[in-house]
Parts: C-alpha cells; sequence; structure tokens
C-alpha cells in the first residue's frame, strides 16, 4: 500500500512505526511525500519532519488511540460490514432534527450507548440525528469545536468503528446521521498541520483562532475530501458546517460551492440525499440558492433570527442581540419571512446586515429552533429555557419550535424539559492552557454584568458532569408532560399537510393583541397567548382543538376559540 502526505514545508520526511525503525519517504510533485508500505489494523504510525526526531501523527488520521500529540493508528473503513443496505435516505423536507454531544447524552458518553436511546428518539418523531463535532480533539471532554485532527473519531466516544457501528444502526432503525463540521479553524493544543504545511493563512484570525487558507488548493482538497469522507466511509447522510461566515475565500468558486458540487456527486453515484447546513451569520440566502441562480446550492442555513423572536417572546429577556427582537412584529417576520435583519439595521452589529429570502426559496431550506447547543451553552451558567420558565411558557416554545413553517430542530433533553443545565466545559491537559480558559470565561461575561460566581470553571470536571442528561427525569412529572407534548406536536406535524407546506405564501402571522401571537397556516390555526389575560381569537366554525398544551386552557364556541393564559393551541378542521 502507499502511504502519502503533504508535506511541502518539509524538506525530509520519515514514516515512523514505533519499535520498527523509520522508512524515508520519497518526494513527488506538488509537496506530497510517500512510501510503500503494508500497515496492519490497528498498527501505529507517524511522521518525523526535516531532521528532527519528534513524530507527528497523520493530518489525515482516522485513529488517534493515545490523543492527538501520539501516534496515529491504521484504521481501514472497508473492514466494516455494513448492515444498511436498504436505506435509501431520508430528505430534509419534512424532518425533525435531534442534535446531541455524544459525550453529555448518556451517563457512559460513547457512542454505543447512545444507540441504546434510538427507541427515544422515533417516540418523538425524529428524523435526523445531528452531532456535535466527534473529530479529535486535546483532553478527554469537549464541545468538539477545538478539533485538531479532522479525520479522526475521538477515542472517547469509541473511536471509528463505533461510529460506524453508530450510523449503521440508526439507518436501520430509520435514522438519518448529520455530522457537525468545523472547518475555518483548528484548536489550540495538537495542531501541527502548519508544520506540514501552509494549513492557515498568516496574519488572518478570526473568532476563535488562525484562518483557514483557502487559497491553497491542497487544503481545499483537505476540506472536499474530509466532507466527502463522512458521507462515503461512514455512511453520513450529511454535514451542518460550522460558522462558515469565518472562511475566508475570495477565490472565484467558493469552497461553500465546492463543496456542494462534490456532495451533489457523491450523492448521484450513491443514490440516495446528501445534505449540507450551514449555520451562518450573514443572512444570506446565496447560501442555499440553487446554483444555476447563482447560489451555492447547500440543502438548508440556520435561521438564529427565529430563535431570538421566540427566545425573546417566551423568556421575554432583552439585553445583547435580542436587544432587536423586543419588538413584537419579530416573531411575525421570522415567520413568515424567515430572517429578521434581512438589510435592516442591528444595533447588536451597528450596521445594517442581511438579506431577503426569495419568496419562492422552500421554508424547509431554514433550520429553526428555540434551544441549541450554542444558546444555552454560551450563556454563563448554560442554563435551559426550562431552568426559568413556568411550564406553560415552555409548552408554548414548543408549539413555536415544531409548528414553525421551517425545518424545526431539538437540542437534547429539550423535549422533556431537562433540569440539567448544558455548560461550557473543556479537559486541556496544558494548565496554563486551562487557566487561560477560564479567566478568558470570567473575564467575556465580566464584562456583560454577570457575577464571576455564576460562571462555572470549564476545566472542572463537575462542569462537564453537571452538563450530561438525567435520563430518571422523563419518566415524572412536568418532564413527562412535557415529553408527551412533543410526541403529540410531532405526531400532528406528520399528519397535516399544512404543517409541512414548503411555500412561503402558505403562512401568515400577526400579533392581534400584546403577548399574543397567531400562525396560520392553510386551515391550521396556531394560537399562542404569553399573556396574564385569556385571548379570544376567530377560527373556522368547522375548526376543532387538534392541540392544546393544557386541556383545561382553550375553549371553543361557534367562530372562536379561547385561550388560557400562559397556554397554547392548534385548530382546524379535521381530515376527511
Amino acid at each position: 500500500m502507499t502511504v502519502d502526505v503533504w508535506a511541502p514545508k518539509a524538506s525530509r520526511v520519515r514514516l515512523r512505526r514505533p519499535g520498527a525503525g523509520d522508512t524515508e519517504m520519497t518526494a513527488r510533485a506538488d509537496g506530497w511525500w510517500s512510501a510503500e508500505l503494508a500497515l496492519g489494523d490497528a498498527e501505529e504510525y507517524g511522521f518525523v519532519l526535516d531532521d528532527g526526531d519528534d513524530l507527528r501523527p497523520d493530518p489525515r488520521s482516522r485513529r488517534q488511540p493515545s490523543g492527538v500529540h501520539a501516534a496515529s493508528a491504521f484504521f481501514d473503513p472497508a473492514a466494516h460490514t455494513w448492515l444498511d443496505h436498504s436505506w435509501t435516505g431520508r430528505q430534509l423536507a419534512g424532518g425533525l432534527i435531534y442534535e446531541l454531544h455524544v459525550g453529555t447524552f448518556t451517563p457512559e458518553g460513547t457512542l454505543d450507548a447512545a444507540i441504546d436511546r434510538f427507541d427515544h428518539l422515533l417516540e418523538i418523531g425524529v428524523t435526523h440525528i445531528e452531532l456535535l463535532p466527534v473529530n479529535g480533539f486535546n483532553g478527554v471532554h469537549n464541545w468538539g469545536y477545538d478539533g485538531v485532527l479532522w479525520y479522526a473519531v475521538q477515542e472517547e466516544y469509541g473511536g471509528p468503528a463505533a461510529y460506524q457501528r453508530f450510523v449503521d444502526a440508526a439507518h436501520q432503525a430509520g435514522l438519518a446521521v448529520i455530522q457537525d463540521v468545523v472547518y475555518n479553524h483548528l484548536g489550540p493544543s495538537g495542531n501541527y498541520l502548519p508544520e506540514f504545511g501552509p494549513y492557515l493563512r498568516e496574519g488572518s484570525r478570526n473568532t476563535w483562532g488562525d484562518s483557514v487558507n483557502l487559497d491553497e488548493p491542497a487544503v481545499r482538497a483537505f476540506i472536499v475530501e474530509n466532507a466527502l469522507m463522512w458521507m462515503r466511509d461512514y455512511h453520513v447522510d450529511g454535514l451542518r458546517l460550522d460558522a462558515v461566515h469565518a472562511l475566508l475565500d475570495d477565490g472565484d468558486r467558493h469552497i461553500l460551492k465546492e463543496l456542494a458540487e462534490a456532495t451533489d456527486a457523491l450523492s448521484a453515484h450513491l443514490g440516495r440525499p446528501l445534505t449540507l447546513i450551514a449555520e451562518s451569520d450573514m443572512n444570506d440566502p446565496t447560501l442555499i440558492l440553487p446554483r444555476e441562480a447563482g447560489g451555492y446550492g447547500l440543502t438548508a442555513q440556520w435561521s438564529d433570527d427565529y430563535h431570538h423572536s421566540v427566545h425573546v417572546a417566551v423568556s421575554g429577556e432583552k439585553a445583547g442581540y435580542y436587544e432587536d427582537f423586543a419588538t413584537p412584529e419579530a416573531l411575525v417576520k421570522t415567520s413568515t419571512r424567515g430572517f429578521f435583519h434581512d438589510g435592516t439595521y442591528s444595533s447588536f452589529r451597528e450596521r445594517d446586515h442581511g438579506h431577503p429570502i426569495p419568496a419562492d426559496v422552500p421554508t424547509w431550506r431554514l433550520v429553526t429552533f428555540a434551544q441549541d447547543h450554542d444558546q444555552i451553552g454560551n450563556r454563563a451558567a448554560g442554563d435551559r429555557l426550562s431552568q426559568t420558565l413556568s411550564y406553560g411558557r415552555l409548552a408554548c416554545a414548543a408549539v413555536l419550535n415544531l409548528f414553525s413553517p421551517f425545518t424545526p430542530m431539538l437540542f437534547m433533553g429539550e423535549e422533556w424539559g431537562a433540569g440539567t443545565p448544558w455548560q461550557f466545559f473543556t479537559s486541556h491537559p496544558e494548565p496554563e492552557l486551562g487557566e487561560a480558559t477560564a479567566k478568558g470565561r470570567i473575564a467575556e461575561f465580566a464584562k456583560m454584568g454577570w457575577d464571576e460566581s455564576a460562571v462555572p470553571d470549564p476545566q472542572d470536571p463537575q462542569t462537564f458532569e453537571r452538563s450530561k442528561l438525567d435520563w430518571s427525569e422523563p419518566g415524572r412529572g412536568d418532564h413527562a408532560r412535557m415529553l408527551a407534548l412533543h410526541r403529540d406536536l410531532a405526531a400532528l406535524r406528520r399528519a397535516r399537510p399544512e404543517a409541512t407546506d414548503p411555500s412561503f405564501a402558505s403562512v401568515a402571522a400577526s400579533t392581534p393583541a400584546e403577548g399574543v401571537f397567531r400562525l396560520d397556516r392553510g386551515a391550521l390555526s396556531v394560537l399562542v397567548n404569553l399573556s396574564d389575560r385569556p385571548a379570544v381569537q376567530p377560527v373556522r366554525e368547522d375548526a376543532v382543538v387538534l392541540l392544546a398544551t393544557d386541556a383545561a386552557g382553550v375553549s371553543r364556541e361557534a367562530d372562536t376559540a379561547t385561550i388560557a393564559p400562559e397556554s397554547a393551541a392548534i385548530v382546524g378542521p379535521r381530515l376527511a
């Protein structure tokens, strides 16, 4: 077999196998080096650059059994016997995404343990599991966004073999898998890529570190091949592309367009849909417009604006970037047009921001949510809505989430109103990096007026432990009630064609009274009362109450429905 590595900065490269000596590699064109050598399953190896003696892991390593600073281990993805032969994929339209972090989803924190919870996900109507990043990072627990080896699966989660078992089992259960990937920066520890070649753009930084050098064709190929690896070798159904606004690409063919073209080609070859979802702060529909119309051709993108409008409506919080969404019209606009800032002034950014979404774009191309890992974990204490809101307001948030015109997403535990926080946690082995991370976190929130004592130490192992779901909660009290509500909402969404109609023209929204929100989708009316008094709303005479967050909180008379405070109802005619 041929072992290759791109190392244009090196004048000499040796392939090292611990205990077996070094093999000189041969220089090829364009900075590539190669050696003919057969590696056995799990055999450890690495590269020694120039005349040094330090072993470096393979930039394309599939497995790091002893961490990101140690040797790589050979892993053959073709060795797995797949059992998902009948899997034909799932389109995103009509779907329900469930975002989870492997390390805190179960007590064990492994991919194999997560398989045991698939029945729970199926019972609430989930169609797509979205995994937070699983690529190799330094330490034993982390959100995953500090990854340095993009081709590896973190060993604590079970490594690449467990990942294959997870995807295989998901497909056999009827669940699609979307993998969150980070191509805009690398983590602070274990990043040896700059020793091999110009992976990073000198003198250019984004929020999280040095920018990735998208001017270099080999780096672009490194990204595209990584994306294809997940979908080809691990049978993943799509990718969530982290913070694409931080991808600095001034070329004629944007890296997102290149990724979309390669993904579409692989989809045609495999004969099943493959999905690319962008997390973007740009509010720019170019990402999801067809390439024939000058867009990049991605499948979907997140709309933080919808989250912000829901969050303000149910919580009343108006500080920071929530300030612009304090108007009741924010929820109306995001429900009917997707973005709130579509060329309007953003006080948080202190400039005009965004572009309007063309009316003929399908609504499902926006992924929306009431909570997600960022909007919880990047709060000072990592507190969920369930830790501050009443059951009634939390139930209203569930209705607004699952009956939005878009593709809804749940964050793990949200479906039962989890009482556990989801905090920012790290496990940097380097004391100086751990201390800097903790101090930086405290300083960040101190600037915003938070009490420093309310900010947990991300390096404290208890911060990680507190963030694990408590699976005893779903069976008791209001948790069980909230779980039943999510199941009923998802079932009703599947049963009613109006709920997944992709046309913006089919959506109408209004705020008929203070604290009252109304969403009409064809014959269905979603009525949400966040005020402190009953709300009377006109409805069709043939409408019945299809769902209510409080069975005693809604009453029907001839052509009206009365909704109790802090409750919601969905009304419409019965299906023939």
